[in-house]
């Protein structure tokens, strides 16, 4: 046998700087929801020498908050769950927070933490290709004030833009051809005067269920609803556990002096929202098929819509699905079964064959005049961006989205390098806090620009194996759940009637943040940019001993010393699963 002779690498210059170096990044992120404020606080927060820029279409903070303004529009969820969870709000209004208040609420956040200073208003991006040559995202941004157009490159981008913010009209013949006035719900005529109007209402979601009870109480106005699909409405959301909190489950506005005392007594306060938290989080054993809390809900809520649609008893089988409570988005629908049974609401389950100048003519061959028409019809919800991005094998992510998303842990894509999505395809919950799911990738996208930047990768890109491995989790998952009931959903391909879920991640919105706490290196390519892999070891020198510039004792700092507990059979792991916080 010969002698095995030891592979020597080449000489290569030592790194000028010390083992923290970050390097210079540039970052853009798309949207300025509620996504896009956390991560204009958390990047400067944790990252240093980053080059932040948020790129918002709309001429003010709030995404979906800022647009949607149609009368009774508010969070279908308690308000105490649809915050940060470092900005508590002890001020909201009501147990559902209206859509101004939210806004508000998300001005004030970016306010105090200064996002406000990394975010362009009125600034649309439009096109967004991967340069393999240079390493970077090229971008295409449009000034919507004044149509000008420029481009900009980053080293990473971030879609921040959610799901629901492209307007969905509905695909009938004849829409444009409507004479009277015609408006979206998240294009809503603030200044119409609604007051003795015929009113059709084209819709049966969470929009058109808040809409129809306070146009129904305006004076003078009859209300056509066009309901084709059937659905189930539920009561308030946390109507029990405002009950174990002595709250009157009827009474959802809060009193000045409840407000206080969220805003004097914390663990009042911190008491009433882990309550709401947990309530929240326990419903998720509702979305099994069959399970003991799908058939409880399901008895519960026959039994609420039998007595409140009692005086018009031939429209409650459209409240009378055959598929499981969950199988579409779950509205509660406050006012609204009250309204439809009024004197002044027609409900209408007949298909709309046509729109013509006054009206709607019908498949039954009745015709149905009004004066404005109202399509609460939602959004394009297929998880494919308005505008083209580009992918390093010169494949768009429309493309790649064929025949339906596949992902990286509905935050990432195979060949679509230092790209990162939240609330994108599969990263919607049934159930639990959504801002908690979004807190969670944006903690994560946050840890993996932290290692580009210190380690010295040019990329990261997710496997494609890993991708399928993900595709094949979600396929498998959702086989045992309502989500696939025969429902036409949002939660749905094929515009809703498909056989795959692609909005709402496999699991609870627990589930979702223990996968996404520490990210798994091994499941990315990463391309370096030193041939030497390790370069970014630098001279040898740590930023403690600089002088003026570090602690050389930090490691015994109180606050920074992990101390163990004691051991007891309280703490003995054998005897229970901890809970870790994020």
């Amino acid at each position: 046998m010969g002698s095995i002779i030891p592979t020597v690498s080449p000489d290569f210059a030592l790194k000028e700087e010390v083992v923290e170096n970050f390097r210079p990044m540039k970052v853009r992120v798309i949207g300025a929801g509620y996504s896009g404020i956390y991560l204009g606080i958390r990047i400067p927060q944790r990252i240093r020498n980053v080059d932040l820029q948020i790129y918002e279409k709309n001429e003010g903070l709030g995404g979906t908050w800022w647009e949607n303004r149609y009368p009774g529009c508010a969070c279908d969820v308690p308000a105490h769950s649809y915050q940060f969870s470092f900005a508590p709000n002890p001020n909201w209004s009501g147990f559902y927070a209206p859509s101004e208040e939210i806004c508000q609420y998300l001005h004030d956040v970016a306010d105090k933490y200064g996002v406000s200073r990394f975010v362009k208003l009125s600034h649309k991006v439009i096109g967004c290709t991967w340069d393999k040559v240079r390493n970077k995202w090229q971008l295409r941004v449009e000034k919507t004030a004044t149509g000008e157009v420029f481009e900009d490159d980053a080293d990473i981008v971030i879609s921040a833009r959610g799901n629901l913010n492209e307007i969905s009209w509905p695909n009938i013949p004849g829409l444009k051809d409507f004479e009277g006035e015609r408006m979206h719900s998240a294009a809503w005529n603030q200044s119409y005067d609604f007051t003795g109007k015929r009113v059709g209402i084209i819709g049966g979601g969470s929009s058109s269920i808040q809409i129809v009870p306070k146009l129904q109480a305006i004076e003078g106005t009859h209300l056509s609803c066009f309901v084709r699909s059937k659905m189930w409405i539920s009561n308030p959301f946390g109507d029990v556990v405002m009950q174990e909190l002595g709250l009157d489950p009827k009474v959802l506005h809060f009193t000045e002096e409840q407000q206080r005392e969220f805003a004097t007594d914390k663990d009042l306060y911190l008491k009433f929202r882990k309550t709401i938290e947990a309530d929240g989080n326990a419903i998720h054993a509702s979305s099994f098929r069959g399970s003991d809390m799908q058939v409880t809900f399901q008895a519960m809520l026959q039994d609420m819509i039998q007595d409140r649609l009692a005086s018009k008893p031939n429209i409650i089988g459209s409240f009378k699905p055959t598929f499981g409570i969950g199988c579409r988005r779950l509205t509660p629908g406050i006012g609204y079964l009250e309204a439809l049974v009024k004197d002044n609401v027609d409900f209408i389950s007949d298909k709309i064959v046509s729109i013509e100048k006054d009206g709607a003519r019908l498949e039954n061959g009745k015709s149905v005049n009004f004066d404005v028409l109202v399509c609460a019809t939602g959004f394009n919800t297929s998880s494919i961006p308005p505008f083209d991005i580009i992918g390093n094998t010169g494949e768009s992510l429309k493309e790649k989205f064929l025949p339906y998303p596949k992902t990286y842990l509905a935050m990432g894509v195979d060949d679509f390098p230092n790209f990162f999505m939240m609330l994108g395809p599969n990263a919607g919950v049934g159930a639990g806090s959504l801002t908690l799911v979004l807190e969670g990738q944006g903690d994560y996208i946050v840890k993996c620009i932290r290692k580009l930047q210190k380690e010295d990768y040019a990329t990261m890109t997710p496997k494609r194996a890993r991708v399928q491995d993900f595709s094949d989790y979600v396929g498998q998952y959702f086989k045992k759940t309502v989500y696939l009931d025969k429902c036409k959903s949002w939660y749905k391909t094929e515009g809703g009637e498909g056989d795959r879920i692609s909005a709402l991640w496999p699991g609870s919105s627990l589930h979702m943040l223990e996968t996404l706490r520490a990210p798994r290196w091994e499941d990315y390519d990463f391309e370096s940019r030193d041939e030497n892999r390790l370069r970014w070891l630098g001279n040898g020198w740590s930023v403690s001993l600089i002088e003026g510039q570090g602690d050389p004792s930090w490691y015994i700092n109180p606050e920074l010393v992990d101390i163990p507990p004691l051991s007891t059979p309280e703490n003995d792991p054998k005897n229970k699963i901890r809970s870790f916080s994020h």
